[in-house]
């Protein structure tokens, strides 16, 4: 039955989009209303937080994200984010990791909606990251179907601490699309000329 999924693909676009954004962009606006910087200090606490709710390390010892939107980021974030995403999509390898009870962020659930989150995480910061620097970000279909399953209850106003209102994008749009509408992002979002 476990692994419900793959993180690999997920976890090696956003890698790859972190890899590519040059030091000019550190500080350009994402469809998140956060500069690039505090993103990616947020991916790289959130591939740490997720591998170790994988592992089950994060058991009484998580705590709630935060976004730093004057994060210093490490001389060496564009190696070792990557190296913390790989580690993340690895770990979820595990069966075990799917089983039982885990945390992140603070919030303990079941280990398969823990996974859910992250590939969450994961497909709508590779967005957020790739939006914000001109680039494109491909997402699995197996990946938008799991996520659309995990989405589509979301309620009008969002969930307080995870999504925005949610953006409607009507039933004929791009899986893509729907998931971003149903986290709070406009799919349509472009920067703001400087």
């Amino acid at each position: 039955m476990y692994p419900e999924f793959d993180l690999s693909a997920a976890a090696a676009a956003l890698a790859d989009t972190v890899a590519a954004i040059g030091d000019d962009q550190i500080d350009s606006r994402t469809p998140a209303d956060l500069p690039v910087r505090a993103i990616l200090g947020h991916v790289g606490g959130l591939a740490e937080a997720f591998r170790a709710a994988a592992t089950k390390d994060a058991v009484g010892n998580s705590a709630a994200p935060e976004f730093d939107s004057g994060a210093t980021l490490a001389p060496d974030w564009r190696t070792r984010i990557p190296a913390q995403l790989k580690a993340l999509a690895e770990a979820w390898q595990d069966p075990e990791a799917w089983e039982g009870e885990t945390e992140a962020g603070g919030v303990a659930m079941p280990a398969v909606v823990t996974a859910r989150v992250a590939l969450d995480e994961l497909v709508i910061h590779a967005w957020d990251l790739a939006r914000a620097t001109g680039r494109a970000v491909e997402v699995a279909d197996s990946d938008l179907e799991v996520l659309l399953r995990f989405l589509r209850d979301t309620p009008p106003e969002g969930t307080p601490g995870l999504f925005g209102p949610v953006v409607p994008v009507g039933p004929g749009a791009p899986p893509l699309h729907r998931v971003l509408g149903l986290t709070g992002r406009d799919p349509f979002w472009i920067p703001k000329a400087r």
